[in-house]
C-alpha cells in the first residue's frame, strides 16, 4: 500500500508512475487529497477539545479545593460537554479513515524507474537469453503424450478425484515432484535461507498483507465459513510471519525459503496454453522471500536473479530472462524479473519463475518496521521469487531431455531421484 507521504508529497511523479502500469490515478488522488485535507481539520478540532479538557481537569481539583463548588461544577459540566464532542469527531475520524485507506489500496505499487513502458507481455524486455535449444529425436510429444506413455502423471485421475488442473502424479513422475522440490530447499538452504514450513490457509489479514486481497480475491480458494483463503504461493504465509514486527538493523538480512502446494483459481483459462500442466489448479512450489534495509533491496535482488539462474542453468534448460514492463506487472510489484525456460516441444517460452522487489508496498499493510541507528522506526523493503515453480519446469524437463531410450534425468537430479532415466 502506497503511503500518503509518497502520494502527496510529487503529486505529478505519482500520477506518471502509475500511468506506467496504465492506471489514470489523477481522480483517485484528487479524492484522497480531498480525505486527507478533512482527517486533518477534523483531527485537529479534536486535539483542541482534548487540549480544552484537560486543562478544565486539572482547574476543577483547584476550585474545589478553594471552595469554589458553584464553579467547579460548572467547569464539569463543560467537560462533559467537550467529551461528547470529542466522541463525535473521533466517530467522523474513523470514518474520514476508513474512507481514506479504502481509497489508497486501490493504487498499486509505484513501477521502479527502469521498468520498461509497455502494456503487455509483447512489451517485456529480455535482459539475458541463453538459448542452448536442444535437438530433439523425430516423433517427440508434448509432456501430456509423454506423461500417458510412461505412466508418470495422470491427468484424466485427477479430473476423477477433483477436476481438471488437478493431476495425479505416478511413479517416477512423483519422485521426480519429490526431487525437484528437495533440490531447489537444499539449493536455496545452501544460499543462507532459513526453511520453515508454513500453513496452506491464511485468514483475510494475512492476504491484505501481501496484496492479493482485495486485488486477486476472485484467484483465490475461499473456505467462507472458516474465511480462510488457500494460498496462491508461500510468499503469502511466510512474509505475514513479520506482520506487525519492528525489527532491528542489525536482524538484516532476512532470508526464508518455503515449499508449499500453491491453490489458483485461474477463471477464464482456457485454450492450448492449459494444456497438461502448462496452467493447474494446484501446483507446487519452492519459495525464496526476503525482508531487507532499503538501502540494499536491489542488490539483493540482483542476488535473488542469480541465484533462480543458477538453479535453471543447473537442470540444464534453455532459459531468458525478461523485466517485466508497466502493463504486465504485478498489483504490488515494483520491479519484476521472469524466468522463462524453452519447450521444444512445443515450440514456445514457458513461465517458471517471477522475481520481485516491492519495495515498502507490503510492508506498510504489513505494519512491518525496523529501527535504525537512529532509533526510529520506518518501513522494510519486501522481495520474494519462485526458487522454483514445478510444472513448467518438469514440462520442460520431460519434452527437452526426451530420447528413444527414454527420458534422460538432469545430472543434477540423479542423487535424489536415484535413477537417470524414465522409460
Amino acid at each position: 500500500m502506497l503511503t500518503i507521504k509518497q502520494i502527496r508529497d510529487d503529486k505529478a511523479y505519482a500520477i506518471e508512475r502509475l500511468a506506467v502500469k496504465g492506471v489514470d490515478a489523477a481522480p483517485a488522488i484528487a479524492r484522497i487529497e480531498e480525505l486527507d485535507d478533512k482527517r486533518k481539520a477534523v483531527q485537529a478540532k479534536l486535539d483542541t477539545l482534548l487540549a480544552e479538557q484537560n486543562s478544565i481537569a486539572k482547574e476543577v481539583g483547584a476550585l474545589f479545593a478553594q471552595g469554589k463548588r458553584e464553579e467547579a461544577n460548572a467547569a464539569k459540566e463543560r467537560t462533559a460537554a467537550l467529551k461528547e464532542q470529542s466522541k463525535g469527531l473521533e466517530e467522523e475520524l474513523r470514518e474520514i479513515n476508513s474512507k481514506l485507506t479504502a481509497e489508497i489500496v486501490l493504487l498499486p505499487n509505484f513501477p521502479a524507474k527502469i521498468v520498461p513502458e509497455g502494456k503487455t507481455a509483447e512489451d517485456n524486455l529480455v535482459v539475458k537469453i541463453v538459448e542452448d535449444i536442444p535437438k530433439l529425436p523425430e516423433g517427440s510429444l508434448p509432456h501430456w503424450e509423454l506423461a500417458k506413455k510412461y505412466d508418470i502423471i495422470d491427468f484424466e485421475l485427477g479430473v476423477k478425484l477433483t477436476g481438471a488442473g488437478f493431476p495425479v502424479y505416478k511413479g517416477k513422475g512423483a519422485a521426480l515432484q519429490r526431487a525437484l522440490i528437495t533440490f531447489f530447499l537444499d539449493r536455496n538452504i545452501a544460499a543462507g535461507y532459513n526453511e520453515v514450513m508454513p500453513p496452506i490457509m491464511v485468514n483475510e489479514a494475512s492476504g491484505f498483507g501481501t496484496g492479493q486481497l482485495p486485488d486477486k480475491e476472485g484467484q483465490m480458494y475461499h473456505a467462507e465459513v472458516d474465511n480462510f483463503y488457500m494460498i496462491p504461493t508461500a510468499e503469502v504465509p511466510v512474509t505475514n510471519i513479520y506482520r506487525d514486527v519492528i525489527l532491528n538493523e542489525s536482524d538484516f538480512p532476512v532470508k526464508l525459503t518455503a515449499y508449499t502446494p500453491c491453490f489458483r483459481r485461474e477463471a477464464g483459462s482456457y485454450g492450448k496454453d492449459v494444456r497438461g500442466l502448462n496452467r493447474l489448479h494446484q501446483f507446487d512450489k519452492v519459495e525464496i522471500v526476503r525482508i531487507e534495509h532499503p538501502d540494499r533491496s536491489y542488490q539483493a535482488l540482483d542476488e535473488m536473479v542469480a541465484h533462480v539462474e543458477s538453479l535453471v542453468k543447473d537442470l540444464g534448460l534453455p532459459y531468458r530472462i525478461l523485466r517485466l514492463c508497466g502493463g504486465d506487472m504485478s498489483f504490488t510489484s515494483a520491479l519484476t524479473y521472469d524466468f522463462e525456460v524453452y519447450s521444444e516441444a512445443q515450440g514456445r517460452w514457458l513461465e517458471v519463475s517471477s522475481v520481485s522487489n516491492f519495495e515498502t508496498f507490503q510492508a506498510n499493510r504489513l505494519k512491518l518496521r525496523f529501527k535504525g541507528a537512529d532509533k526510529k522506526t520506518q518501513l522494510a523493503h519486501t522481495l520474494n521469487g519462485s526458487s522454483l515453480a514445478l510444472p513448467r519446469i518438469v514440462a520442460a524437463l520431460l519434452e527437452n531431455n526426451q530420447t528413444p531410450e527414454g527420458i534422460r534425468i538432469p545430472e543434477v537430479l540423479v542423487p535424489y531421484t536415484h535413477f537417470d532415466m524414465i522409460r
